[in-house]
């Protein structure tokens, strides 16, 4: 085999050897070594979030003697039993890993455990604030660290019901700070890294945060919240956002709400720490479900103090550059969908979805994104469209109102590699970039496809983030030069079958999306 062979090992350990060992605040840990690159799996940030610590802000892990080995990936946060990724590609590269509440770990890639000092790309996963994991095949760091001589740090954190529910304002002093755990989560791992990254070969004074979908929301959450001000210091959001979150009166009777499905009164609180944690899973996913529960950050006054970016970007992180962009047909990902659509269903979706029911509009809309893209069929037309009018128009706003806040500047992305799985159904879907970002094109080869361009692309987009982590600005020798954002030009890097720069490359679409957005 010529590796180490591990009994139960979820990850692959092909040509991989013992590790050298990296000092914690809270004891020794030994990783595995691959390819040049020192890879250290499920290494506790926190202590477990069960029992008493169920609900409660994270808290420090137990110290330990001698050198713990970590060569296996740790506990996923718990999610809806039987939950997965909704796209079939993407679940492929998945791992099915164990869950639990002892899930407060990271995973850390590193060239070298020496004093170097590379910049530190954090990346927090998808799944919305509810799903997901930081295990993925797909987010191995190995090969974006090697090639980019950077450090790269996968997180696993409270998710859904375990990592949202607002206790804050109905339990009195000792649940006072039981509000917004899941991120609260992330900062303590900024905290962590902050501590412990030096002795990885990191520079705790250039840290990335980054992450996809709801790994964006996260991102631009994080950037929102005061106790994370100074610990991170640049901020990348592919294909996702977070520019409000759940008011705390609506979180608080969600609560209530689902205190009832329990069983509880407001002064029962401790029993939530004694109880099967199976017992809340059932409640909070058995019918009827609860609006506004358990998804996301609530704005609790203290770890959020206001929505994250309405009316204007944080303060927090205003000197913080954003990197921000989508896939050209995000929701390509979901089935894969039908190759084609007709023609009058093509037109019942532009004049319902994006038209409010006008179909004069409708099909106004519909003929000026077939002009635009003669060579396009229905159902690209479509999804193109709807990722125009959602994840486009929200990367664009991010660049907006940093723009605005005027302190740091922005970069704006479109990708519009289309992948030739499932027959060019999926076109240029969402997640797609990830394996790019990470240059792990061969192992998301069910995604990306097998073409030998795809190596290129890779190279440009994972040169372009490590860059930006390097000195905040993607800018590197082997692209065409990236411009900040502002709104007179809408400067945007189109990643593709090439790689160009362009000005407002959807201008007429955006203009008439955003007509249509304001009656």
């Amino acid at each position: 085999m010529g590796g180490l062979v591990l009994p139960g090992l979820a990850q692959d350990t092909y040509l991989t050897t013992i590790g050298g060992i990296a000092a914690t605040r809270y004891g020794k840990v030994r990783g595995l070594l691959k390819e040049g690159v020192h890879q250290f799996w499920g290494v506790p940030y926190a202590a477990s979030t069960a029992g008493t610590n169920r609900f409660m802000a994270p808290k420090p892990p137990a110290a330990w003697s001698g050198v713990k080995d970590h060569f296996q990936i740790g506990l996923n946060a718990l999610i809806q039993p039987g939950g997965e990724e909704p796209a079939p590609v993407v679940t492929a590269v998945n791992r099915l890993s164990p869950q639990g509440e002892d899930c407060l770990n990271v995973n850390v890639f590193t060239p070298g455990l020496d004093n170097a000092a590379r910049p530190v790309m954090v990346w927090m996963h998808g799944g919305g604030f509810s799903a997901g994991a930081g295990n993925y095949l797909l987010y191995d760091g190995t090969n974006l660290a090697k090639k980019e001589d950077v450090v790269v740090v996968s997180i696993n954190h409270r998710l859904n019901i375990f990592g949202f529910l607002h206790l804050a304002d109905i339990g009195g002093e000792k649940w006072a700070q039981s509000t917004n755990v899941g991120v609260q989560d992330l900062v303590a791992t900024l905290q962590w890294i902050k501590d412990n990254i030096e002795n990885f070969g990191g520079d705790p004074d250039r840290v990335t945060i980054f992450g996809q979908s709801g790994g964006g929301g996260k991102t631009t959450t994080v950037m929102a919240m005061p106790s994370a001000e100074g610990l991170f210091h640049r901020s990348i959001a592919q294909s996702g956002w977070a520019f409000r979150g759940v008011s705390a009166d609506d979180a608080s009777e969600a609560a209530e709400r689902f205190l009832g499905k329990l069983g509880l009164r407001n002064n029962q609180l401790d029993r939530l720490q004694t109880m099967n944690y199976k017992q809340i899973q059932d409640a909070y996913y058995s019918e009827p479900t609860i609006a506004g529960l358990g998804t996301g950050p609530v704005i609790d006054g203290k770890i959020i103090p206001r929505h994250q970016w309405d009316p204007t970007a944080p303060s927090y992180s205003a000197n913080v550059p954003l990197l921000m962009g989508s896939t050209e047909t995000e929701n390509g990902w979901l089935g894969p969908p039908p190759y084609e659509l007709s023609d009058a269903d093509t037109l019942e979706r532009f004049t319902t979805r994006l038209a409010h029911n006008n179909t004069a509009q409708g099909r106004q809309l519909l003929d000026m994104y077939k002009r635009i893209h003669p060579d396009m069929r229905n159902q690209m037309l479509w999804l193109t469209a709807e990722s125009d009018n959602t994840r486009r128009w929200a990367a664009q706003q991010l660049g907006r109102l940093k723009y605005e806040q005027g302190t740091a500047e922005s970069y704006l992305y479109f990708f519009d590699f289309h992948s030739p799985v499932h027959n060019n159904r999926m076109g240029s879907y969402h997640t797609l970039d990830i394996p790019f970002v990470f240059y792990n094109m061969d192992l998301g080869a069910s995604m990306t496809g097998s073409s030998q361009a795809r190596y290129k692309l890779g190279h440009v987009m994972s040169a372009a983030w490590a860059a930006f982590a390097r000195n905040g600005n993607p800018n590197h020798a082997d692209m065409p030069n990236w411009p900040a954002f502002n709104p007179g030009q809408y400067p945007t890097m189109m990643f593709g079958d090439s790689v160009r720069m362009e000005n407002d490359p959807n201008r007429e679409t955006r203009l008439a999306l955003d007509k249509l957005r304001q009656t």
